[in-house]
């Protein structure tokens, strides 16, 4: 697929991409289709941050999902190497090629043969530098801030000119530069010059109005008197001392968790009985649990 052809693939402006957005269940604001359109017209990696939950990963899901393009997906943990995210030999099925040669009494140019493409595990990163049939694939370079600060720097280094040396192959770069989306939780900041290279975008906990139309969306078969009772308790939610917020998967999860329990209205009864649908830490849970998950019930029934 050609370069041009690619082009015409992608979005024509803003409007177009915050379309495509939505038409993959997406439903995002203005500034964010801004930075998603600027990323795949300019060929610059996306940097997502925000809290756990906020649906950072799931932008690169559904750019792969409506662009036709495959999504390769690098998770990022403490002690990530190269092994694990670029490449590595293939050591068992090297040694059987020995074996096989010396029982064959060929082993003139079995040092050479051992270190081809044959014998090569491509990982995550090296994959995406290759050609693909449906055109540059979607990087999801998932919470860069679990991985170690070298790594960090190679990465640097990969973004800038999207190549890779191997010492036993040489250098492998990419025809077309994948559409790369790099997401941090922020449990440590990432370097200041891998977040020149990006296009930076946070993404926040949504407005109260886009929750309820994402809601909407995800949880179809929920009331909507119960959908407007469920948003308006998370924001309220949102505003307390807890050690993690919900964030809209969860959120998603509980509404559909009320559906199939078929609750009509909250009450501090399911309140108690479905906030492990809700909060994933047991001192949260605790905090909530009875008098204080009915107060905050009663205020927004107050206001209502």
């Amino acid at each position: 697929m050609s370069e041009s052809s690619n082009k015409r693939d992608l979005p024509g402006d803003v409007s177009e991409t915050r379309s495509l957005l939505i038409s993959g269940d997406y439903i995002a604001g203005r500034d964010l289709a801004t930075v998603v359109y600027l990323a795949l017209h300019m060929g610059r990696p996306m940097l997502l941050e925000g809290e756990a939950g906020v649906g950072k990963t799931e932008i690169a899901k559904v750019l792969a999902a409506t662009l036709g393009r495959d999504l390769i997906r690098l998770q990022c943990f403490e002690g990530l190497d190269l092994a694990s995210a670029v490449y590595e030999w293939n050591y068992p099925r090297q040694m059987v090629a020995i074996r096989i040669a010396e029982a064959e009494g060929d082993t003139g140019d079995i040092g050479k043969n051992l270190y081809s493409r044959e014998f090569l595990t491509e990982r995550p990163l090296l994959s995406a530098l290759e050609e693909h049939a449906n055109g540059p694939p979607v990087l999801l370079i998932d919470e860069i801030d679990r991985a170690d600060e070298p790594f960090e720097a190679f990465l640097l280094e990969l973004l800038s000119d999207f190549q890779i040396s191997i010492p036993e192959l040489g250098t492998i770069k990419a025809k077309e530069p994948p559409i790369v989306v790099i997401t941090s939780n922020r449990t440590r900041e990432v370097h200041d010059a891998l977040r020149r290279r990006c296009l930076y975008h946070w993404v926040d906990y949504p407005s109260q109005e886009t929750e309820s139309r994402i809601v909407a969306l995800k949880a179809p078969d929920i009331a909507d008197e119960l959908r407007d009772q469920l948003v308006a308790f998370i924001h309220k939610l949102r505003e307390q001392d807890l050690f993690k917020r919900p964030g809209v998967a969860e959120v998603i999860d509980w509404a559909n968790a009320l559906t199939q329990l078929d609750v009509v209205t909250l009450t501090p009864e399911v309140l108690d009985d479905t906030l492990g649908s809700l909060l994933k830490y047991q001192d949260d849970i605790a905090k909530l649990r009875g008098s204080e998950a009915a107060r905050l019930l009663a205020e927004i029934q107050a206001a209502a």
